[in-house]
């Protein structure tokens, strides 16, 4: 009994010391929140999370092969969703109105792209009576289709925003300055996964104080949801939160949990805030790593929840910025100059059965958490398993049970970055790819509204345009070869009474060429035309303006065949089975070396100087035709290195060029952001050794961990005794991160290898 009470005064010495140890540390603030508490063994804990209030989230599993619905259907056998389950409420005014205008634009794409392959069939020799030229003419129609499906939605939203508000916008539905409902509460969550500590905790900050400035904090609550699994960035996302916490005095609103088993990567993530704490909140501000929205931003999202209930998605229009490379400052560019015009197209269009990107947006709990879990693809291969873009099947999930859709596309103080050069962007687009290729396989799947199947196939149609661009240029380089190394073939059929003979003409190809380039280069002339309207001073004036377009309409020229040739080569490895790393994108300004290029772009300027080659021996003419893909092709090494270069990037930003409002006159969230990103960026970094070594870390890494197994049983205690066994034998610094990672989980074992490793060194300090 009495090694009992010795023991049990021994743990509550130790655990004061650390309570102590950590409010020296890390200020009072810890003990005047509440923050400090004592697990059930004892030992002191940091409470990151609030308690838990379990919501049932279960995913319905797919069916995807119609023909399997139908028999199940026909032996009784196939049951309702849940979505089938509800009562339908009447049907708004919005609905009719976009039935008739996706009618309109299905119409237009049509006959423009009718007329457009008469005149292409029209250019050929054989006016499309060969085989080899009517794939040439299919493989065009598609292409065209797609051309011309964008020029439609660019025009569309040149003319909302020259005019004005839709009389239908989500934005129309609340006056500015309605005040949020008193009952509402917002979750503002942000997963991430092995990211840049500081720019995310920078970010978060300069969000968070921003609503404190707009009068709103106590309608917001902030979670950091974290699936990191590297050691050292863990250990930084522990300081940070902590110190984030400490400087704002967010302790009990800014929360941080750390997923021991990764799901489903984000939306996994996602689906477990909503299982712990959806419950006690009306609406979810979903956040990417690199993130960032003004407050009154936030404030007028809520307002517009509370006042549209049958909304159940509401996605922002985020403004790219940050980036100082001259490749991102090209894209920041051209996305936030004719961003605007698709943006506000596609809501022209879609009305509330929209896009949703994932983040930047506002999310209705109830109805997300009730039909918008995701169940993973049935079968096997790289088409199957967990969902990989989540983001549109679940608006298509959200719009099938009744809820609307929308962008929300004139809204300001929603901001984003972009990758930092060409191979980090696809790197990421290969991601995408394998993503929209699998939610393809939902495309036929039950219940789904005619516009959320659309918007699968315009996802599939941004990656397998690639390959069909590459094929049409392939069969033209065919044709080519055809009809200068074999004879004209006059009579084609039997019994042929007149020969068929070749035609050429080249006034019908210029004009079909002309008309092509105005569908693609008119949009951007718009959008100059609009910023000019509405003022051009944020971006330099009305001069760089239009000298930014020029050359951003070369850059994007250039890079046009380099991604055709990447994209198609995803495309095909996705069909393979080909793995796909899914990792986090870099968020520097990171910079392409020559070698990295070398490796990644030989084979495409091999290929470009072949291609060229061949055609000049088929035709020299038909070179001049071939000069934008072969000019990409050879240039792309160092296209792709003086594109990363921050220092060009920095120097036309110094000339004038490639400016947008968000540098020019910064906003100040994003002013706050860069501040405290240059602040945390400047602090050392702590890691893992950091844990095992520094009191103060491990002391803090201790009260994170959420191992915290029962206490004296002795299955646990040989495995703890066996893990700090292996963790001194071994060294802690030759651990893998797995074992890493089990070792900071269980705050007794940090414990054990921090005496074991600091004891002796402070005992001989002593002797």
């Amino acid at each position: 009994m009495a090694g009992t009470v010795n023991d049990d005064s021994v743990q509550q010495g130790e655990a004061a010391a650390v309570e102590r140890t950590l409010v020296e540390a890390y200020g009072p603030e810890l003990d005047e929140y509440g923050v400090i508490r004592r697990d059930e063994a004892g030992r002191v804990c940091v409470q990151t999370a609030p308690a838990i209030q379990r919501s049932s989230m279960v995913p319905e599993p797919w069916v995807t092969n119609p023909f399997v619905r139908g028999w199940r259907r026909m032996r009784g056998q196939m049951h309702k969703t849940r979505a089938e389950r509800l009562s339908r409420p009447p049907e708004p005014r919005w609905k009719a109105a976009g039935r008739l205008r996706r009618m309109i634009l299905l119409v237009a794409v049509l006959v423009q792209t009718s007329v457009a392959t008469w005149y292409m069939k029209a250019v050929l020799p054989y006016q499309g009576g060969q085989i080899l030229e009517i794939a040439i003419l299919l493989l065009f129609a598609l292409l065209f289709c797609w051309v011309s499906a964008g020029f439609w939605t660019a025009l569309m939203g040149f003319l909302q925003l020259l005019m004005g508000r839709d009389r239908y916008s989500i934005s129309a539905t609340v006056a500015e300055g309605v005040p949020i409902s008193p009952k509402s509460r917002t979750a503002v969550v942000m997963p991430i996964c092995n990211e840049d500590v500081g720019r995310v905790f920078a970010g978060l900050r300069a969000t968070y104080e921003s609503v404190e400035r707009a009068g709103v904090l106590d309608k917001f609550d902030f979670f950091i949801l974290s699936d990191s699994y590297k050691p050292d960035t863990c250990i930084q996302e522990q300081q940070a939160w902590v110190e984030l916490c400490k400087t704002v005095k967010g302790f009990g609103r800014i929360f941080y949990r750390r997923r021991r088993r990764r799901v489903k990567r984000k939306s996994g993530n996602i689906d477990d805030f909503c299982r712990r704490w959806g419950g006690q909140y009306d609406y979810m501000v979903v956040l990417d790593a690199d993130s960032v929205m003004s407050g009154e931003c936030l404030k007028r999202l809520v307002v517009l929840m509370d006042a549209n209930p049958e909304a159940g998605i509401i996605q922002t229009a985020p403004r790219a910025s940050g980036m100082d490379s001259l490749y991102a400052r090209v894209q920041q560019f051209a996305t936030r100059v004719y961003g605007p015009l698709f943006t506000a197209g596609l809501h022209f269009w879609q009305l509330g059965e929209s896009h949703y990107w994932g983040h930047n947006a506002i999310i209705r709990l109830e109805p997300f958490i009730q039909h918008c879990a995701l169940a993973p693809l049935p079968g096997k291969g790289s088409f199957a398993g967990a969902i990989l873009s989540h983001d549109f099947v679940e608006a298509a999930l959200m719009r099938r049970a009744g809820w609307g859709v929308w962008i929300v596309y004139d809204l300001p103080g929603s901001y984003e970055e972009l990758p930092p050069n060409l191979l980090d962007e696809l790197q990421r687009d290969q991601r995408w790819c394998q993503g929209n290729l699998m939610n393809f396989r939902l495309f036929a799947i039950n219940g789904l509204h005619p516009v959320h199947r659309a918007v699968f196939l315009t996802g599939v149609m941004s990656y397998l345009s690639a390959p069909l661009w590459f094929l049409f240029l392939a069969l033209s380089t065919a044709l080519l070869a055809v009809h200068t190394l074999t004879e004209p073939q006059y009579f084609v059929t039997p019994h042929q009474l007149f020969p068929i003979w070749p035609q050429w003409h080249p006034e019908e190809a210029i004009a079909l060429f002309s008309t092509t380039v105005v569908l693609l280069f008119l949009p951007k002339v718009l959008s100059v035309l609009l910023v000019w309207v509405k003022g051009s001073k944020g971006y330099a004036g009305a001069g760089k303006l239009l000298s930014s377009m020029l050359l951003e309409v070369l850059f994007s020229m250039l890079l046009a065949p380099i991604r055709m040739l990447f994209h198609t080569r995803f495309v095909v490895a996705a069909f393979l089975g080909w793995k796909v790393q899914w990792k986090s994108p870099a968020r520097a300004n990171n910079e392409t070396p020559w070698s990295e290029a070398f490796k990644r772009h030989g084979l495409q300027t091999l290929l470009g100087i072949c291609w060229g080659l061949l055609v000049a021996w088929l035709n020299p003419n038909f070179l001049w035709w071939m000069i934008p893909i072969l000019a990409s092709l050879l240039l792309a090494i160092p296209l792709s290195v003086l594109s990363s270069r921050v220092s060009l990037g920095r120097g036309a930003f110094e000339d004038g060029l490639f400016c947008i409002p968000e540098e020019t006159s910064p906003p100040r969230e994003l002013s706050d952001t860069e501040r405290y990103n240059d602040q945390n960026q400047a602090r050392p970094a702590r890691g893992f050794m950091d844990a095992l070594i520094d009191p103060v870390i491990n002391v803090l890494a201790r009260a994170v961990a959420t191992g915290r197994h029962r206490a004296g049983h002795p299955l646990i205690e040989a495995a703890r005794a066996d893990m700090v066994r292996q963790t001194l034998e071994t060294g802690p610094e030759n651990l893998d991160d797995t074992r890493r990672m089990r070792l900071l989980d269980d705050p007794d074992v940090l414990a054990r290898v921090h005496r074991a490793l600091v004891e002796p060194a402070q005992q001989a300090r002593a002797a």
